[in-house]
């Protein structure tokens, strides 16, 4: 199952993140895709308000992993400096998705190996704007998606 959805603008984008945190819950896993500049860190940013949480969410590309506190844990990894899969290995992202929080992957196309069930969020330009294409794989993503093509009441569908 796919979704649109046109963002206008920064504000719709982190509109999309305060809205799907609604609907995540812990052990959950958004993978994002997309071009340098496309709103990954943006909708990440909006994700995190969503959970409650106050700190200054900025792209993790030089550390790979930041971890934030809210109402459930943010797992924030970027994979755009990763080299090798080794260093994949090293990083124990699996680690991350049995700890009980949120895991978002940006740069998640550098995975060599998807788990087996995540909903990805494929950011890109759209004229003035963006669009967003949520892909659900399995069962759980497909209902979260029926969910927000339900509530999502900003940007053009």
């Amino acid at each position: 199952m796919m979704l649109e959805i046109h963002l206008k603008d920064q504000e719709d984008t982190r509109m999309l993140g305060y809205t799907l945190a609604s609907l995540l819950q812990p052990g959950d896993i958004v993978i994002l895709t997309g071009e340098l500049g496309a709103g990954k860190t943006t909708l990440v940013q909006g994700l995190a308000r969503g959970l409650g949480i106050g700190d200054k969410v900025s792209s993790p590309t030089f550390v790979l992993i930041r971890e934030y506190q809210g109402r459930y844990p943010l797992f924030h990894v970027d994979l755009y400096r990763l080299e090798g899969e080794q260093a994949l290995e090293e990083l124990g992202l699996e680690e991350y998705w049995e700890r009980g929080g949120i895991t978002v992957i940006e740069w998640g196309e550098r995975l060599p190996l998807l788990p087996s069930e995540y909903l990805r969020i494929r950011l890109e330009y759209a004229g003035a704007g963006r669009r967003a294409t949520l892909e659900a794989r399995g069962e759980r993503y497909q209902e979260l998606l029926e969910e927000l093509r339900n509530i999502v009441s900003f940007g053009d569908r």
